[in-house]
């Protein structure tokens, strides 16, 4: 596993970070410059979800206050964690309906893309779309599924993820919006995401997926676009390892 640049700040007893004047100026500072992209581009589950939560510029959130509006809109609770876990933490989280978030803030200099998870990323990306109970039971159902897995079919596990609630775009109206929540925390990424003179989108299609790498370091070349949270939810099937299995097969054929 990629080590972090940064250290997550500890918890107190009731929960809450102690985050600095600069971390109080990045969070306004991101949240005044993704909103207005958020606004045109998201899908309406996430745009729901916003108003939900009621988070704002004043920021950073604070995980207790964010907790108790998921846990009752759809069970879910936020657990501060390191920037980067492994899978076996990762989806046994998932599976409990815990959501990993890392403590920390992004740095200044890292404000229009960070590789790795910060609280912007975790709380402006993820918990809205965590409000919605179609995205909030696909999440908990693949961390589910990833308990069971051994590393490898993680691994092809976690490209579904990714280019799903990580990367996913979903048609709406006619046009092309964003829930992923790696692009909804990235200013840079909401509008890299939608120009096709840079990026492919493809159809959804969990073969596909399942074949495609990715990088954690770089904004995404492909994406994938759904036709509706109905093809989500029906990559929720028993025959989804032996798919898993038959794409690892063929991506070590592919590699020889």
């Amino acid at each position: 596993m990629k080590n972090s640049a940064y250290t997550a700040i500890p918890v107190d007893e009731k929960g809450y970070v102690p985050y600095s004047k600069e971390d109080g100026e990045t969070w306004k500072h991101l949240f005044n410059w993704q909103q207005p992209l958020a606004q045109q581009h998201a899908c309406t589950s996430y745009l729901t979800g916003m108003k939900t939560l009621g988070l704002s510029e004043d920021g950073p959130a604070q995980l207790p206050e964010v907790n108790s509006v998921l846990l009752a809109k759809t069970g879910w609770q936020l657990e501060p964690v390191d920037a980067l876990i492994n899978f076996k933490r990762f989806f046994g989280l998932l599976a409990e309906q815990k959501f990993p978030a890392a403590t920390f803030m992004r740095r200044p200099d890292q404000l229009e893309y960070l590789p790795e998870p910060d609280l912007f990323h975790e709380v402006m990306g993820h918990c809205p779309i965590l409000c919605n109970p179609e995205f909030s039971t696909f999440t908990h159902w693949i961390g589910k599924l990833g308990v069971q897995c051994n590393h490898e079919q993680q691994v092809a596990l976690a490209r579904i993820y990714w280019f799903t609630i990580e990367f996913g775009l979903i048609r709406e109206d006619g046009n092309t919006k964003i829930f992923g929540g790696g692009i909804l925390s990235s200013p840079k990424e909401i509008t890299h995401s939608l120009d096709l003179s840079l990026v492919s989108h493809q159809p959804f299609d969990i073969e596909t997926i399942l074949r495609t790498r990715y990088r954690i370091d770089t904004p995404q070349p492909n994406y994938f676009v759904m036709d509706s949270t109905e093809q989500l939810l029906g990559i929720q099937d028993k025959k989804l390892l032996t798919r898993i299995d038959n794409a690892i097969s063929d991506l070590k054929s592919a590699v020889i």
